[in-house]
């Protein structure tokens, strides 16, 4: 069962792997800049809700205390 190993495709099967590893590397760090712009944008969101609830508050405040007559 003892087979001779060709270089040739040694080397080519080693530059695959090489290959593979920077772009696996790439995509984590793709990755984690997705996530963090996700968490940032997260925040956001919250914030804009928090305003938009405020005013829209305020705005019901104001238009019972006119419709009162």
């Amino acid at each position: 069962m003892s087979e001779n190993i060709d270089p040739v495709q040694y080397g080519v099967l080693l530059q695959k792997v090489n290959t593979m590893e920077k772009e696996v590397s790439e995509l984590r760090r793709d990755m984690h800049q997705l996530l963090e712009l996700a968490n940032k944008s997260r925040g956001g969101f919250w914030a804009g809700m928090a305003v938009v609830s405020g005013l829209s508050t305020a705005a019901g405040f104001v238009m019972a205390w006119f419709g009162r007559n």
